[in-house]
């Protein structure tokens, strides 16, 4: 019940966002999130150093800003800035390259995905940004209820036993059959053929970037990034699909 009412909360929030917020307000929603993410990613990955984690989480902050601004779509500054950064902590402060690449990869993960979201709405407007969440819901409800359905080949057993190859079918299946048969509703200019092909990208990354929080979360012991979020754990949990797939989502709009 604790699970339900608080998805219930989030998607009600969500929605609200997405369909009042102008789009200042939706760069520093995207922003805190990206805040709140970062804080977690780095509590799962850290190996026992203890982090500075205000500088990083800042230049987390600046990539999905400078991202979420529609009209930019170069990423040579946010690239320029972590390669720099990175530099900096292995030269000046004693890190390994390993563990500055953890704290490198960060913008990339976290920053910039959140900041093409926000940018999505400035690009498509509402509807676009519903027809992406609803298509990452939708896959990851019928990956549950497929797999748990008819569920026999685990999909990585070393990573989530829980997930199943037929699960992933289900989640594929669905998830593209929905958004190719509510793309026009969104993106009236789109084919039928185009929007399949980008729901089975969207609902394949998706489970990528499930199965790639799920590595970090074993690799560090750890059931949740965070217990934010009740009977959900944390942010991270939450969007961890989402980062992986907005991206390719957000080039096809632009295209």
């Amino acid at each position: 019940m604790t699970r339900l009412l608080s998805g219930a909360v989030l998607a009600a929030a969500a929605l609200a966002a997405i369909l009042f917020l102008p789009l200042l307000g939706l760069r520093l929603l995207a922003c805190l999130v990206a805040a709140l993410a970062t804080r977690e990613y780095l509590g799962v990955v850290d190996t026992g150093r203890a982090v500075a984690m205000a500088p990083i989480v800042l230049v987390v902050v600046m990539a999905c800003w400078w991202v979420s601004d529609p009209g930019r779509i170069v990423v040579l500054p946010v690239l320029l800035v972590g390669l720099a950064w990175l530099g900096a902590e292995v030269i000046f402060r004693g890190y390994t390259v390993d563990q500055a690449a953890v704290r490198f990869l960060a913008p990339w993960y976290i920053g910039m995905p959140l900041g093409m979201l926000a940018a999505v709405q400035a690009l498509g407007g509402p509807r676009a940004t519903l027809l992406l969440l609803a298509t990452v819901v939708v896959s990851d409800s019928a990956q549950y209820y497929t797999g748990r359905a008819f569920g026999r080949r685990s999909l990585a057993p070393a990573i989530s036993p829980k997930k199943t190859v037929e699960g992933a079918v289900g989640g594929l299946v669905f998830g593209t059959g929905f958004l190719a048969a509510a793309g026009p509703w969104a993106l009236p200019l789109a084919g039928r053929l185009s929007l399949g092909l980008l729901g089975a990208a969207i609902v394949s990354l998706g489970i990528c970037g499930d199965l790639f929080e799920s590595r970090l979360k074993r690799t560090a012991g750890v059931k949740d990034s965070a217990a934010l979020i009740p009977g959900h754990g944390g942010v991270l949990d939450r969007i961890d699909a989402l980062l992986f797939a907005v991206p390719a989502y957000y080039l096809y709009l632009r295209a």
